[in-house]
This record gives structure tokens, sequence and C-alpha cells, in this order.
């Protein structure tokens, strides 16, 4: 797959970057390369408006309430539009946590005005108020018959008005800590609290995004690689987890 290049779009990384969310972004340029190919990178801050039809995959990490003010106007008017369409072609998003949440409906903070979302999604986002407890922790999630593992904090309850969840709660939160699910998936776009980051701890999820963004480009399937090692130390966390909730629970 040499001289294979492949274009992501990163929304907001100065602001929306937290527990190593760019770290998903490292991700899936490496195990790409790993197969020669090429994974360009292509920032978006406040007042640049990438041209979504020409780019394989987008990715949007988490960011507290005061982030998430700042970048909603200019998501929803500046690049909602041409996001909006290039979803509708079988563009692969991935959106965590606040940008999970401004793919929804709204979010309604603990304080403030609603934020508006793109609607991407079909869910919405409730805060309770800031004297309600975080559902912050480790997490396990069942997906597609695997686990994913990885870290939750967020104060806003997510309810999905439609579409599925990315999987079920086997520990954790997930979206709201009530209907046992966490995520939201259409089509080719995926939203999840889970922070970690997420890809390095789920290699199996970052090779699912990259195999959506090559076929779409309509190059050929993914080669495998030899992930003794990552699979080691997926199945190492996920033994760290279950330890963990079950010492908790006793």
């Amino acid at each position: 797959m040499e001289d294979m290049v492949l274009r992501l779009v990163y929304l907001y990384p100065l602001r929306m970057n937290i527990y190593g969310d760019r770290g998903n972004v490292r991700t899936l340029q490496q195990r790409a390369a790993w197969r020669g190919m090429t994974l360009e990178v292509v920032p978006a801050e406040i007042g640049d408006t990438p041209d979504f039809a020409a780019v394989d995959l987008v990715l949007v990490g988490g960011g507290e309430d005061h982030a998430q003010r700042a970048v909603a106007d200019d998501l929803r008017a500046l690049k909602g539009p041409g996001l909006r369409r290039a979803v509708e072609d079988g563009l692969p998003v991935l959106a965590i946590c606040g940008g999970y949440q401004l793919l929804g409906a709204y979010y309604r903070p603990a304080e403030g005005d609603d934020l508006p979302g793109l609607g991407i999604l079909p869910l919405h986002t409730v805060h309770p108020g800031v004297a309600a407890q975080r559902c912050t922790g480790n997490v396990v999630v069942s997906w597609r018959g695997q686990r994913l593992v990885g870290f939750e904090n967020h104060g806003g309850r997510t309810y999905l008005d439609g579409g599925a969840p990315l999987g079920r709660v086997e520990i954790g939160y997930g979206n709201n800590g009530d209907d046992g699910l966490e995520g939201c998936m259409v089509g080719a776009v995926y939203g999840t609290y889970l922070h970690g980051p997420l890809l390095p701890k789920n290699p199996t999820l970052a090779d699912h995004l990259l195999t959506l963004a090559a076929r779409r480009r309509g190059l050929p399937d993914l080669p495998p690689l030899d992930d003794t090692l990552e699979q080691r130390t997926h199945a190492a966390a996920l033994a760290r987890v279950q330890e963990h909730a079950a010492r908790h629970r006793a």
C-alpha cells in the first residue's frame, strides 16, 4: 500500500484535547504508517473552513464546558454545513466527550444557555447541575463482540433519540449512568465518552476507522498487523479495570 495517502481533519486541537485525546491522532498515523500509508493531519481551529469533501476521516476530542462554548458557534456556522454533507456521503467521524455532545441536538450545561449542536447524531445532553455527581472513572464497553476500555469524566447526561449505541456498559456510567448504553453511532459517525486516550488502548477500533476511510477512498482493505503487544496491553488494562470494579463492589 505504498504511496497511499489518507487525510484527517482534526477539529479544534488546541481547545478540545483533554485526557490525551491527541493520542488518538498519533495512533491512527502510526497504524497507517506500519502499512506503508501516510495519514496527513489537517488541524482546523476557529475560523478555519476545511474542505470536508476532500478528506477521509474527521476527529474531534473532548473539552470542558468553556471550551465547548468557545467552539460551538464556529462548529455550527462555519464547519457544520460542509461536515453534514460529507457525513451524508459516508465520511467517517470519531467524536469524543465534548465533541460527542456537540454532534447532538443540544447540550444543556449546568449554567448558562443551551449550546445548539449539529444534529448529526440523534441525541441530546443535559447537565443535572453543579451539585450532581460527575460520571467519572474507568469504563468497559461491549462493542462488536469485543470490549473497549477507557476513562470517562463528564457531568452531562446524554440520551439517545434514535440511532444505535456504540455499545453497552459493563463497567462505568456510559451515556447517563441509567440506561446502560454508551456512545452513539449513525452510519460512519461514532460518538463516545471514552478517553484514555481511546484508540491506543483499543487498536481494533482504530483499524475499524482506518478501514472505513480507506474503503470510502476506494483503497484495498488494510493488511493485518502483528498486534501481539497491543492485545497483551489491552488485556492487562481490561484486567485492571475489572479487578478495581470487583474490589469496589466488595
